[in-house]
C-alpha cells in the first residue's frame, strides 16, 4: 500500500503568502458589496492549503483580490497581501504586472480557455520562458520540451509542435501546468483545476501536482468544492462561507472534528462508495448562501444552521482557536467538540421497502455507432488507415422500471453517444433498442409522439438546454403544449410539477438568468418530467454542481423515482455518486462494456482491472484513508485505431502476457447478477483485490471499496 497524497515534510514556519484581514468590495448602482470580509491565511513553503465552500463563498473573489486582477469595480478596501515579505498591495501596476507569470501563477478550471488556439504548445511555453527568464529562443523552445518532460507527457517533443485542439482535456490542464512552472513561482493558485475531468485524468494530474510541489517547494492555494480532493492532497483547509473563513485547520483537526456546522453539512451532503439510496438519505444543506448585499445581522450561516440559537442571529461570532492551529467561528462550537454523537455521520435511512422490481422498459442489443471519417487525409494519418470512428460498438444493456442503471467511464469511452443512440438523437449504426417491449426506430424523428415523449433527457450544462428568452415556466410547459393539454391543464400541470421538484411557484415568470445552476437543473428535471416519460436519461447532471446543491438533486431524483416509478440511465465519472444512486452498473471502456452488475457487486472484489483503476482513483473524503494507487497511463486511445485483442491491455496494470493483446476476452459469471470480460481468472482477481483501502487509526480496519 502506497500513502496518500499529502507531503509528511516538515512545513517553513515562515509563510510565502500572509493575507490578513482582507476586505474586498465592488462598486454598483446600489451601493458596495462587500464580497470578502476579514479574510486570513498563511500558506508556507512546500504548503497545499485548500480552500473550500459553495458558489458563490467568495473563494475566486480572494484568488483576484491577492493577485489584484479584480474587476474595474472592484476594490481591497482593507488589510494586506504579502509575498515572501514584500507588499503586493504598496507595488505600482507595472511591478504587479512583472510578479505575474514570475512570482505568482495561476491555473483555471478550463485548461482550453486559458491557451492560445493559433499557437503551438511548445511555442506558448517557449514564450513564458523568454519573456520571464531570458532565455534565448533556442533555450526557451528546450525549456518548453523540458516542462512537457516534467509533465510524463508522452512523447513531449511531438506534443510542443501540436496546437491546443489535438490534445486531450487532461493532456492541456498538465500543458497548463507547465507554463504556470516554467518561471517556478513562490505561489501557485489553482481554480478547481480538475472539476472538469474524469476521475482518472483527476488522478493523475493530483499525483502530478504533489510530485512537483517536492521539486519545486513552493506555495499552494487549491479551490475546489471536492472535498475528497482536499482531504488527499491539502495540509491545511480554509471553510469559506459568504465571504468569510469559517473554520480553519490542518485537514485532521477540520475533517476530524468539524467544528462548524457548515463544515458538517458539506461534509453530510457526500455520497460515500459504501452507502447506497436503500441505506441512507443525503443530508442537504437546506436554503442558500446569502446575497453579499443582504447579510444576516448575526451569524451568517444561521438561517441554514440546525443548531442555531436566538443569540447567534443577534451577534456574529468571530474566530477563535479552539486548538493549536484549529479555528472556528461558531459560539457553540464548545458543545460539538464535547458531543461526539454530534460528530457522527448525519445521514440517516431511508424507508425503501415498497420499492420493487418492474420489468424491462429498455433493452438495447448490439448497439453500434460508427461515424465516418470525412477527410482522407485524416484518416491517413492512422497506420491502419481506419475511416471509421466506433464510438460505441456491440453494447447491449437493459433498464428495468423503477430501477437505475449507472454508467461509468472515463471521457471518450462512448457514454453519452450511446445515450444519444438511445434518445433518438443519434442514429445508431446497428442493433435493435426496444421500449416497454416495442422495437423502435433509431431517429428521434420517426418514432412516434408516445414513444418520443417515453425517453427524455437530462444534460450535464442546464444553461445550454434553456432558451434565455423563455421564462422558465414556458420552457417547462412547452412538453405539455405538445401533448395538447388546455390551457388550465398546462397551467396546473406546471405548478404540479414545480412542486414536484421543491421550487416556488413564483418561480415560474423567472428567466433562465435569475436562477441558480442548481435551480435551472431543477427545471431540466422538471421539464423531462412533464412528459411523465417511462425513461430519463440523465447525462452528467451534476458534475458542475456543488456538493450540497449535488446531494438535493440526488435526493430529489431518488424520491421521483420512488414516486412515479420512472427508470433512469445515469451518467457520470463520480463513481461515489454513481454507487449510491444506481441499482445497476455497467462499467464502459472504448466503446463497450468491460463489467456489468448489481451495484454492490460491481463495487466488490473480483471487478475489471479497469473497474479497479476507477475505484483506486476515487478521492475519498477522509485523511485518515490510505488506497492502493492504480494509475493508468495515458489517455483513452482512439476510436479510430482501436487496439487488438483486449481493448484495455496496453493500459492495463494486471496486463498477463500475449493472449490480452491478441485473443479478445471472454465474458466470466462473477454470479447470477454480475459480469466480467477479461482473460484473467476469477480467483485471482479476487486474490490481487482482496485489500484496496485502509484506514489509518487507533485500530486499523480494513475498508471494503
Amino acid at each position: 500500500m502506497t500513502d496518500m497524497h499529502r507531503s509528511k515534510k516538515t512545513i517553513d514556519p515562515d509563510p510565502i503568502l500572509d493575507v490578513k484581514n482582507l476586505t474586498v468590495t465592488y462598486h454598483t448602482d446600489r451601493g458596495p458589496i462587500y464580497t470578502v470580509r476579514n479574510v486570513s491565511l498563511q500558506i508556507a513553503a512546500g504548503e497545499i492549503y485548500g480552500l473550500v465552500g459553495e458558489s458563490g463563498s467568495g473563494k475566486s473573489t480572494l484568488a483576484r483580490a491577492i493577485v489584484r486582477y479584480l474587476a474595474d469595480n472592484g476594490q481591497i478596501k482593507s488589510g494586506s497581501v504579502k509575498l515572501g515579505g514584500t507588499d503586493l498591495l504598496s507595488l505600482p501596476m507595472s511591478k504587479m504586472q512583472q510578479v505575474w507569470g514570475s512570482r505568482i501563477t495561476m491555473v483555471h478550471q478550463d485548461p482550453a480557455a486559458a491557451v492560445n488556439p493559433s499557437i503551438t504548445i511548445g511555442e506558448q511555453i517557449a514564450e513564458i520562458a523568454r519573456l520571464h527568464l531570458n532565455l534565448s529562443s533556442a533555450e526557451a523552445k528546450a525549456k518548453a520540451v523540458e516542462m512537457l518532460k516534467k509533465m510524463r507527457m508522452p512523447d513531449p517533443e511531438s506534443v510542443a509542435k501540436r496546437y491546443p485542439h489535438q490534445l486531450s482535456g487532461g493532456m492541456l490542464q498538465r500543458v497548463v501546468i507547465a507554463i504556470a512552472l516554467t518561471t517556478n513561482p513562490q505561489l501557485l493558485i489553482m481554480d478547481e483545476p480538475t472539476t472538469s475531468l474524469d476521475v482518472t485524468t483527476e488522478a493523475a494530474i493530483l499525483d502530478l501536482v504533489h510530485e512537483l510541489l517536492t521539486e519545486y517547494n513552493m506555495a499552494v492555494l487549491f479551490i475546489t468544492h471536492n472535498l475528497g480532493v482536499v482531504a488527499n492532497i491539502c495540509n491545511r483547509v480554509g471553510v469559506m462561507y459568504a465571504g468569510e473563513i469559517l473554520e480553519e485547520g490542518t485537514v485532521q483537526q477540520v475533517f476530524r472534528s468539524k467544528l462548524h456546522p457548515y463544515t458538517r453539512g458539506l461534509l453530510g451532503c457526500l455520497p460515500k462508495i459504501t452507502n447506497d439510496k436503500q441505506s441512507v438519505i443525503l443530508t442537504a444543506i437546506p436554503g442558500y448562501i446569502p446575497r453579499m448585499n443582504h447579510l444576516p445581522s448575526g451569524c451568517i450561516f444561521s438561517p441554514r444552521c440546525s443548531m442555531v440559537e436566538d443569540e447567534c442571529k443577534a451577534v456574529r461570532p468571530s474566530l477563535v482557536e479552539a486548538e493549536a492551529g484549529h479555528f472556528t467561528a461558531c459560539r457553540r462550537w464548545e458543545i460539538l467538540q464535547s458531543k461526539p454523537e454530534l460528530l457522527m455521520d448525519t445521514q440517516h435511512a431511508r424507508d425503501f421497502s415498497k420499492h420493487e422490481e418492474g420489468p424491462v422498459v429498455l433493452s438495447a442489443s448490439n448497439i453500434k455507432k460508427h461515424f465516418s471519417v470525412s477527410s482522407g487525409e485524416f484518416a491517413s494519418l492512422f497506420k491502419r488507415g481506419q475511416t471509421k470512428i466506433k464510438a460505441v460498438d456491440d453494447v447491449s444493456l437493459g433498464v428495468r422500471g423503477g430501477f437505475t442503471l449507472g454508467i461509468v467511464g472515463e471521457s471518450g469511452c462512448g457514454k453519452t453517444t450511446l445515450s444519444r443512440c438511445i434518445a433518438g438523437l443519434e442514429e445508431a449504426t446497428s442493433g435493435e433498442i426496444e421500449l416497454e417491449g416495442e422495437l423502435i426506430p433509431y431517429s428521434v424523428l420517426k418514432r412516434t409522439p408516445v414513444q418520443r415523449k417515453s425517453i427524455q433527457m437530462v444534460f450535464q450544462n442546464p444553461d445550454a438546454s434553456l432558451n434565455p428568452h423563455y421564462t422558465i415556466g414556458e420552457s417547462v410547459s412547452r412538453p405539455l403544449v405538445l401533448m395538447g393539454l388546455s390551457k388550465n391543464e398546462i397551467q396546473e400541470r406546471v405548478r404540479q410539477l414545480f412542486n414536484a421538484v421543491n421550487l416556488p411557484e413564483d418561480y415560474i415568470n423567472r428567466l433562465p438568468h435569475e436562477l441558480s445552476g442548481g435551480e435551472k437543473q431543477r427545471i431540466a428535471i422538471a421539464r423531462a418530467l412533464a412528459a411523465e416519460p417511462t425513461l430519463i436519461l440523465c447525462d452528467e447532471p451534476l458534475s458542475s454542481l456543488d456538493v450540497s446543491v449535488q446531494a438535493a438533486l440526488i435526493n430529489l431524483l431518488i424520491k421521483l423515482q420512488d414516486n412515479h416509478k420512472i427508470s433512469y440511465l445515469f451518467i457520470s465519472h463520480d463513481l461515489a455518486a454513481v454507487r449510491y444512486i444506481s441499482d445497476w452498473i455497467a462499467v464502459m471502456y472504448l466503446g463497450r462494456i468491460c463489467e456489468i452488475g448489481s451495484a454492490e457487486d460491481v463495487f466488490m472484489p473480483p471487478y475489471h482491472p479497469y473497474t479497479e483503476a476507477l475505484l483506486s482513483a476515487i478521492p475519498i473524503p477522509d485523511p485518515d484513508v490510505r488506497q492502493e494507487r492504480i494509475r493508468l497511463e495515458g489517455s483513452v486511445p482512439s476510436a479510430i485505431n482501436l487496439p487488438s485483442g483486449c481493448r484495455f491491455h496496453n493500459r492495463c496494470p494486471r496486463k498477463i502476457g500475449k493472449i490480452c493483446e491478441e485473443q479478445e476476452p471472454p465474458w466470466q459469471d462473477v454470479s447470477e447478477h454480475h459480469h466480467i470480460c477479461c482473460h484473467i481468472t476469477l480467483d485471482e482477481l479476487r486474490t490481487l483485490q482482496s485489500e484496496v483501502i485502509v484506514r489509518q487509526a487507533d485500530s486499523p480496519r480494513e475498508v471494503r471499496q
